[in-house]
């Protein structure tokens, strides 16, 4: 019986600091074996990875899919480029999308959807440290706000 749902795998939280990230798209993964059942024992990481378009095909790079313990000689490449699949309108979009200088994309996710393996990309314009700074003062008044309105409501 095949499996249900969504299982996270990996996360790039270094991503949504780093850069202003929008147009997420889902894109299956050409992977072999050993990669598959590395991933299914929960090892991978995003950190440096990157998405690029090449003759009409989406390339995922630098994702670390650690060499699978038990395997043999057959053990995958760790680093390897890896083919996502994206259907021709998709790419079409992305690379439109790519084509302006400063803007990349950025791998947010590895999950298994209903048993396949599946990673989320996302045009990504990089941030500047200042913008970086105010994200982060955002997300402290926003969480300070929150908190006031808790104690408010628990009468504190």
């Amino acid at each position: 019986m095949r499996e249900k749902g969504k299982k996270l795998i990996a996360q790039n939280k270094k991503a949504r600091h780093d850069y202003a990230l929008s147009d997420f798209v889902e894109a299956g993964i050409a992977l072999v074996g050993t990669e598959v059942k590395s991933l299914r024992a929960g090892r991978a990481s995003l950190v440096d990875g990157f998405a690029q378009i090449r003759d009409d095909q989406v390339w995922l790079h630098n994702v670390h899919i650690p060499e699978y313990d038990p395997g043999t000689w057959t053990n995958h490449e760790p680093r390897r480029v890896r083919k996502l699949l994206l259907h021709k309108a998709e790419i079409n979009k992305l690379s439109k999308l790519t084509k302006e200088q400063g803007i990349t994309l950025v791998p947010v996710s590895i999950y298994f959807k209903d048993g396949n393996a599946k990673v989320e990309i996302a045009v990504a314009k990089g941030k500047k440290a200042h913008d970086k700074r105010e994200a982060i003062k955002e997300r402290m008044a926003k969480r300070e706000a929150e908190t006031a309105l808790g104690r408010q409501s628990k009468g504190r």
